[in-house]
């Protein structure tokens, strides 16, 4: 569904990303992992458009995305959760969905899609109304995931779902986005610190550092391989 050849990157006279290549298939979780600064934000930033490649292409279902403009990614159903979670603190849990669901003109489907966000989030229901900089780490997440989900993706990136949230939390939310995955059909490609949790959700993974991809394989592997369990599981 996504294949990505060659990624550079630049922040200035900075390289972040060397020649990055990476395939995820359609309705698989596909990880990325690796240390802070390893390039694996920039990555993400740079299939939606967020930031400019120097080099290299991506291509989304056949089509080449490579540079186009974020919101003409968004509507071709490639989401974005970025790292941080990004929500608007001074609306309220219900606008910042409708924010998720800016592109769209289906009432129906987006009053349909707010019901199963609600229905997959609990929480969120019960506090539709507050502010949405008034709610937990946990939550705030949750609502990010949620406002994505009102993009009506088919392919949706998570960059640090786990960041800076109770691991009791973190524990429900990869356990919600493996249900998406699975009922939604929805294709994940995942970003995290926490290489153990992220290598037993998804089928495959990919280990950057200091921009490069030293390491690929089937998620199973990569978590017997030790140098994976030396530098990123603590074993």
């Amino acid at each position: 569904m996504l294949d990505v050849r060659n990624l550079e990157v630049a922040y200035g006279s900075i390289r972040a990303l060397h020649g990055v290549s990476l395939h995820v298939p359609e309705k698989s979780i596909v990880t990325l992992i690796g240390a802070n600064g390893a390039g694996k934000s920039s990555t993400l930033r740079a299939l939606s458009g967020l930031i400019k490649t120097k080099a290299g292409t991506v291509t989304y279902e056949g089509n080449e995305i490579t540079n186009q403009a974020p919101h003409r990614i968004v509507a071709r159903g490639l989401c974005h959760v970025p790292e941080g979670r990004m929500i608007f603190p001074n609306l309220t849990i219900e606008e910042n969905l409708r924010m998720g669901a800016f592109l769209r003109r289906d009432a129906k489907g987006i009053a349909a899609d707010m019901d199963y966000v609600f229905t997959i989030f609990p929480r969120l229901l019960e506090r539709r109304k507050q502010l949405a900089g008034t709610l937990s780490g946990g939550e705030q997440q949750m609502l990010a995931i949620s406002r994505a989900l009102m993009g009506k993706p088919k392919f949706l990136m998570l960059d640090e779902p786990s960041l800076g949230i109770a691991p009791l939390l973190v524990k429900a939310i990869f356990q919600k986005i493996v249900e998406i995955n699975r009922t939604q059909g929805l294709t994940i490609l995942l970003v995290e610190q926490n290489a153990n949790l992220a290598l037993e959700v998804s089928s495959y993974g990919y280990v950057l550092e200091t921009g490069k991809v030293i390491l690929e394989g089937p998620s199973a592997d990569l978590r017997a391989n030790p140098q994976v369990q030396a530098a990123y599981l603590g074993i």
